[in-house]
C-alpha cells in the first residue's frame, strides 16, 4: 500500500503526516519555531533554520516513527505560511530573514507609492487583489530601495513553498493562489506574471508558474540525504498552507467556506466566479478554471498567545489556556459589557489599516481576567463576523461553513464565532489540518486517491449550531462604531 507525506510549516509550528491511500494516519509530528519579530509592525522567519531544518526534523521522525522504507513514500506535497518574500542569491542561500504574510506591514509607504503611481482602480482590475499588507509586491520594492547591498546579490524571489520545493527537487516553482498574492506582478485573467504595471524587478527572478497539485520535479539526492527520502519521489508544486487546509476539511464547491482558526484567522471561500471587491482577496484555486475568494485577520490565536504570557504568568504554562478558557467559560456572553478590538498588529481583511490598534473598552474595576480574556474571544469572533458580513455584500454568502485549526479546541472561541456570525460551523474528524490536505494533494497527484475522496477520509463529525445572544446584537454595532470613531486617533498614535 503507497504512502503520501505531508508537510505544513506553519507561523509557530511545523506539522507532518504519513498517510496511507485509505486516507489513515501511519504517523504524525510536529515542531515548534518562533515567529521574530524585530520591530512593531514585522514579522520574519529564518528560512533555512525554521522552514527548510524543521521539514527535515519532521521527514526523519516521521520515517522512523512509522518504520517505513523510503520507497513506500509515492509522493510528498508542502504547505507553508505564506505569501512571502525572501531573496535567495545566486547559489540560492536566504539573504536575509523572510518576510512574512498581512502581518507584516512595513511595506506601507511602497504600496501607498504604488497606488498613486498605478491607480487602485488599474491593480483591482487587472491583478484581481487591491495592494493590502498581503501582497508581495510592494515588500519587493521595500527590498529593492531599502535594502541596496541585498537586492545587488539578489538572484530569486521566493515564498516559503517555493523554498522546500527548490531544496527537495532544485527547481524554482510557485502555485497560481500563492501567485496571485504577487501584486502587481501578477495579471489575473492571463494568470501569468506582468510586469508593464510596475518594474518592480526583473522576470527572471520570479518562480516558475504551476497548479499546486502538479509534479514539480523528484527528490534529489542532495535532498534524499538530508530527510531520508527516497531519490526520484515526486514533490508536488505545493501552495499556501490555508488552502491545504481547506482541502483537508473537503472545501471544493462553490459556497463551501473554511474557517481557520491558528495565529491568525483565515477564511476561503470558493467561488463560482471571480468576486471584485477590493476588501477581499482574489485568487485562482487550485486548478485550472476554479476561483476562490479569502480574507483574513491579522491577530487571532497570537492574541491569545499574547493575553496568556502578560495576564496568566502565575499559571503553568501547559495549563494555562484551559484555566483562562474556565474563567471565560465562567463570563455570560458579552463579557459584562467590555469589548475588544483585536487589532494588536494593525488589521487585514476587511479595514486593511496597518494602524489600527488593539483596545479595550468598556473596562470597570468589576472586571477581571475572565471577562477580559473572553472580551479577546469575542472581539476575534466580532471581526470574523465583519469578513462574513462582508462576503455576504459582495454577493457571495456562505453556503457551508467547516471551521479546521487548532484553535477549535478553544470551546468559548469556537461558539462565540458561530453566535456572532449566525453561521453553524462544520467540524471534520481528522483536524490535524494543512499537512493532512498536503497528503491528500499528494495522493491525487500519483493516483492514490481521486476528487471527492476527502469526504470519505475525513468525514463531518458534528456541528456547531448559532445561537442568539441579546449581548451581542447590542455589543457589534458598537464593535464597528468603535473602530470608526478612533480610526484616526489610532493613526494619529501611530
Amino acid at each position: 500500500m503507497g504512502l503520501t507525506l505531508g508537510i505544513d510549516i506553519g507561523t509557530f509550528e511545523s506539522k507532518g503526516v504519513l498517510v496511507d491511500q485509505t486516507g489513515r494516519i501511519v504517523a504524525r509530528a510536529s515542531r515548534p519555531h518562533e515567529m521574530i519579530v524585530p520591530q512593531a509592525g514585522w514579522a520574519e522567519h529564518r528560512a533555512e533554520e525554521d522552514w527548510w531544518s524543521d521539514f527535515v526534523f519532521i521527514t526523519n521522525k516521521l520515517l522512523a516513527e512509522a518504520d517505513v522504507k523510503p520507497e513506500e513514500i509515492k509522493a510528498v506535497a508542502a504547505s507553508a505560511i505564506g505569501p512571502c518574500m525572501l531573496p535567495l542569491d545566486a547559489n540560492g542561500a536566504p539573504l536575509m530573514n523572510a518576510v512574512l504574510y498581512g502581518v507584516d506591514t512595513r511595506a506601507s509607504a511602497e504600496i501607498a507609492g504604488l497606488n498613486q503611481a498605478i491607480g487602485p482602480e488599474v491593480i483591482l482590475a487587472r491583478c484581481g487583489n487591491a495592494l493590502t499588507s498581503q501582497s508581495v509586491g510592494p515588500k519587493i520594492l521595500w527590498l529593492r530601495d531599502q535594502r541596496p547591498q541585498i537586492w545587488e546579490k539578489t538572484a530569486k524571489i521566493v515564498t516559503s513553498t517555493t523554498y522546500l520545493t527548490w531544496k527537495l527537487t532544485g527547481r524554482h516553482v510557485i502555485d497560481h493562489y500563492t501567485a496571485a498574492n504577487f501584486s502587481p506582478l501578477y495579471d489575473i485573467e492571463a494568470q501569468d506574471w506582468c510586469f508593464d504595471l510596475a518594474p518592480i524587478c526583473p522576470p527572471e527572478m520570479l518562480p516558475s508558474l504551476m497548479w499546486s497539485g502538479e509534479i514539480a520535479g523528484h527528490v534529489t539526492a542532495e535532498a534524499a540525504r538530508a530527510t531520508g527520502l527516497a531519490p526520484g519521489t515526486p514533490v508536488t508544486c505545493g501552495t499556501i498552507d490555508a488552502a491545504a487546509e481547506a482541502v483537508s476539511v473537503g472545501v471544493a464547491s462553490p459556497g463551501d467556506m473554511m474557517m481557520m482558526y491558528g495565529s491568525t484567522i483565515f477564511i476561503i471561500e470558493i467561488a463560482g466566479q471571480r468576486l471584485k471587491d477590493p476588501r477581499l482577496w482574489h485568487a485562482p484555486w487550485l486548478a485550472s478554471g476554479t476561483h476562490a475568494a479569502m480574507a483574513g485577520l491579522a491577530t487571532s490565536g497570537t492574541l491569545t498567545h499574547w493575553f496568556r504570557d502578560q495576564f496568566a504568568r502565575d499559571l503553568p504554562k501547559d495549563t494555562a489556556f484551559a484555566t483562562l478558557t474556565a474563567e471565560a467559560e465562567a463570563t455570560p456572553p458579552g463579557a459584562r459589557g467590555l469589548i475588544c478590538l483585536p487589532y494588536f498588529s494593525g488589521e487585514r481583511t476587511p479595514i486593511h489599516d496597518p494602524q489600527a490598534r488593539g483596545v479595550f473598552f468598556g473596562l470597570n474595576l468589576t472586571h477581571g481576567r475572565g471577562e477580559m480574556y473572553r472580551a479577546v474571544l469575542e472581539g476575534i469572533a466580532s471581526a470574523t463576523r465583519h469578513i462574513t458580513d462582508t462576503y455576504a455584500e459582495a454577493g457571495s454568502p456562505p453556503a457551508r461553513v467547516f471551521a479546521v485549526g487548532g484553535g477549535t479546541r478553544n470551546a468559548p472561541w469556537l461558539r462565540a464565532t458561530s453566535d456572532l456570525t449566525g453561521l453553524d460551523q462544520i467540524l471534520c474528524r481528522e483536524t490535524t489540518g494543512a499537512s493532512y490536505g498536503d497528503a491528500y494533494l499528494a495522493a491525487l497527484a500519483v493516483g492514490l486517491a481521486r476528487p471527492g475522496d476527502i469526504a470519505r477520509w475525513n468525514p463531518a463529525e458534528r456541528i456547531v449550531k448559532a445561537e442568539a445572544h441579546e449581548a451581542y446584537a447590542r455589543h457589534y454595532p458598537i464593535f464597528l462604531q468603535l473602530y470608526q470613531r478612533t480610526r484616526d486617533l489610532m493613526a494619529e498614535l501611530a
